[in-house]
């Protein structure tokens, strides 16, 4: 083979090489592109789903406390009836108690 030809081909064998390694660049850019938004896709996904348990365990435990809070004013209200009760049917007594008390008191004076 002349010369000259084995040049043009070893030219065009270069030529060769740099097109597939510009395509394979090209290609790697593409791909990395699509790697970077399929991560952004990804990290938007989970940063919603995320966002959606927070809200569900927040909601959750707003139901428990407001039950636990019915909870705690229902016995304190039990609570208050039963020392209402108390305190009506010691009334008669503690009357009594005073008046004694008030009369001893006068007659002590006198």
């Amino acid at each position: 083979m002349p010369r000259p030809e084995v040049l043009e081909d070893i030219k065009s064998a270069e030529s060769d090489a740099d097109d597939i390694v510009a395509e394979a660049e090209e290609d790697r850019e593409q791909r990395l592109s699509e790697a970077r938004s399929r991560a952004d896709e990804i990290r938007s996904e989970a940063e919603e789903e995320a966002r959606e348990l927070r809200d569900e365990r927040l909601a959750d435990a707003r139901e428990e406390i407001e039950a636990e809070r019915e909870s705690v004013l229902e016995d304190g209200e039990a609570e208050r009836e039963e020392l209402v009760a108390e305190a009506e049917d010691n009334t008669e007594e503690a009357v009594e108690f005073a008046l004694e008390r008030f009369t001893e008191a006068v007659h002590a004076q006198t």
